[in-house]
């Protein structure tokens, strides 16, 4: 089977792909997303955790994010680029950062998320549905 997806930190020291499509993939607007990546959002694919295999040291910080529950997010340290969130909301995922992938035109995001915590100069993505909160879970 072929790597669907791939990527890596700016140094090149940790490396990840996949074989799958990812489960969900969005843009997210919360002031986390906004504080750890440094822009106006974070661009993030989930994938099971089984399905994503990763290379070299990844080290991570872990903090309460939003939904009241902690999220772990892993980055390289030796050049720090934030790669991975591990998210205790949904246990059994991984996210990736769309700029790390080696080609981001790979992501396709399907909504948007927290744009009531959008700056006032970002421009979102009209194509594709917005929720000012986070989505439900489904069950």
């Amino acid at each position: 089977m072929s790597v669907k997806y791939s990527g890596g930190c700016l140094c090149g020291a940790v490396r990840y792909h996949a074989e799958v499509e990812p489960k969900v993939s969005f843009n997210c607007h919360c002031r986390d997303c906004q504080k750890s990546s440094g822009g106006a959002y974070a661009p993030i694919a989930f994938f099971a955790q089984s399905q994503l295999n990763i290379q070299g040291d990844v080290k991570y910080y872990q903090s309460l994010g939003v939904s009241g529950k902690m999220i772990k997010r892993g980055f390289c340290g030796n050049c720090g680029s934030n790669l991975f969130g591990l998210p205790e909301i949904a246990a059994e995922l991984i996210s990736i950062r769309a700029g790390t992938l080696d080609d981001p035109n790979m992501f396709r995001p399907k909504f948007e998320i927290f744009t009531s915590h959008a700056s006032q100069w970002d421009i979102l993505n009209q194509d594709i549905q917005h929720f000012t909160h986070a989505i439900e879970k489904k069950k």
